[in-house]
């Protein structure tokens, strides 16, 4: 029998459980953390439903495709084998919120995920900049059934082959089918429909097959200057989705509407890698805080307080260089928990270091006004390059190395000094810039009236080319959907001069 005031006692639970640690939640994140959220809907699922949405990259529903059971085959392999675990919870930036629980979790793990997941990430979705500008939560799942319904529709009609040969290659193109820069309007699918109508009746209404009889039609066409061609393309166009969908010469309509359903879906989630580590630093110290406070005002005993803690210092451990966990960069969680707390200690009982290089923040009494600020207004990057703080790069032992490649020895060129705390700071900032990693490839010129050939840019610098074979493979999935040969120059961003040229042909019919 559960002790009085206690939500649960024990590590079974059952929906009346849930629903009194629901509650007990909401309360402490709206009224003591003054956190904004989407409604919530939570799911609970079993650890194969979990594969499932594994593989659809968390999404409730999507269309068909071979990779996702590919996807799917990989990550059950490797959880019967015990090679991995699944996550707790999955959650989704919709409105409502879908937050999954594993059915497998304690009554504990279910408490902490509906606060990490219902309200940590829950919060950040409604309420980062990234988010609320490149994402529309209400149209997702309409979204996501409407591209269900038309791939399907489309593989009756067209067959299963002739569909995949062009999901294949935009899933292939789908990181290079965004808007990074603006442009970009957030699905709203009956207003996206209304306007294909329209554009559909228009064509229809304003087609008239003698305009191309005209005397000298074609040799106006045929003596447009470069700069006139590519202003009337739109050119240099980044998003090369984009640009396949709207001028690709030998797309049907139903070819083009698939591929812009492989856009708007890429760039649904393009905001999430640029505030991984906001986002889960967010949920890590949110649900931190909610779990704390339920067990201060004896809602939870130490016993589930101690698997609490349990859970959280798993969750934020950061791996040594050469621990067989570790990996390129730092563990999201580890760091991002670690300036949300560090943040909240400047606030709170700063030191004079603090008040020296945060002026602002330092001892100001308001850490949840802060934090809902840094949440609100910030991506990684700039995140980092803001509040990183001299102590925690102290506590997470960060320097810097110059490698040299003229040079057979590394040179650690910032060590813990105020100079070093800053070279620091900038050179793990940029590591989280997404315009570091990504290669920058444009669509610079096409003559539509000639040899139609497609003509590609990726500005780089020497010693940093696009992988020969992995640039031919992808162009010739930008061939496929083009229909005609496709040119790749790699180009000194400095001295434009070529350093590389990739080309790649159509498949035969």
């Amino acid at each position: 029998m559960t002790e009085p005031g206690l939500l649960y006692d024990g590590t079974d639970w059952d929906f009346r459980t849930l629903q009194r640690s629901y509650d007990a939640i909401e309360r402490i994140a709206c009224e003591e953390l003054g956190l904004e959220v989407y409604p919530n809907r939570i799911e609970i699922i079993t650890s194969e439903q979990m594969l499932d949405v594994y593989t659809a990259h968390g999404m409730p529903l999507t269309y068909r495709h071979w990779s996702y059971g590919k996807r799917f085959l990989q990550h059950e392999s490797s959880y019967r084998r015990g090679y991995s675990s699944l996550a707790y919870e999955v959650v989704i930036n919709s409105n409502p919120c879908i937050s999954y629980l594993m059915e497998e979790n304690t009554a504990t793990m279910q408490a902490l995920v509906i606060a990490h997941a219902a309200f940590g990430h829950n919060h950040f979705f409604r309420n980062n900049h990234l988010f609320r500008q490149w994402t529309e939560a209400s149209a997702i799942l309409d979204y996501l059934e409407f591209a269900r319904g038309y791939v399907a529709a489309c593989e009756d009609q067209h067959g299963v082959a002739a569909v995949e040969r062009v999901l294949d290659a935009a899933h292939a193109l789908s990181r290079h089918g965004v808007h990074k820069h603006g442009g970009a309007r957030p699905l709203n699918l009956k207003l996206d429909q209304k306007r294909e109508r329209e554009r559909r009746d228009y064509d229809e209404l304003m087609f008239d097959d003698l305009w191309r009889t005209l005397p000298g039609a074609k040799a106006k066409q045929t003596t447009d200057t470069v700069a006139e061609r590519r202003r009337r393309l739109g050119l240099p166009e980044e998003n090369l989705l984009y640009f396949l969908e709207k001028v690709a010469p030998r797309l049907q309509s139903w070819q083009r509407e698939i591929i812009r359903i492989v856009r708007l879906i890429a760039q649904y989630f393009y905001p999430q890698p640029q505030a991984k580590l906001m986002n889960e630093g967010c949920a890590t110290w949110v649900h931190q805080r909610i779990m704390t406070r339920l067990h201060e005002t004896g809602q939870i005993n130490d016993a589930a307080f101690l698997e609490v803690l349990h859970s959280t210092s798993n969750v934020i451990m950061q791996p040594d260089f050469d621990h067989p966990a570790g990996g390129p960069g730092f563990n999201p969680y580890a760091l991002g928990y670690a300036m949300m707390s560090d943040i909240e200690r400047m606030c709170i009982d700063p030191t004079e270091e603090d008040r020296n290089w945060f002026p602002d923040i330092a001892g100001n009494g308001d850490p949840l006004g802060t934090l809902r600020h840094a949440w609100a207004n910030f991506r990684d990057e700039s995140f980092v390059l803001q509040y990183l703080s001299p102590a925690v790069i102290r506590r997470f032992k960060m320097f810097r190395l110059l490698d040299d490649t003229s040079e057979s020895t590394l040179l650690v060129d910032a060590i813990h000094d105020d100079a070093g705390y800053r070279a620091i700071r900038r050179s793990l900032a940029a590591s989280y810039d997404p315009a570091v990693h990504d290669p920058d490839v444009q669509v610079v010129d096409v003559d539509l009236a000639g040899d139609r050939r497609l003509m590609m840019q990726h500005r780089t610098r020497p010693g940093q080319l696009l992988a020969q074979r992995d640039a031919e493979a992808t162009l010739r999935h930008v061939a496929a959907l083009w229909g005609y040969e496709v040119r790749l120059q790699e180009v000194d961003s400095e001295t434009d001069a070529v350093l590389a040229t990739h080309t790649a042909s159509p498949p035969a019919a």
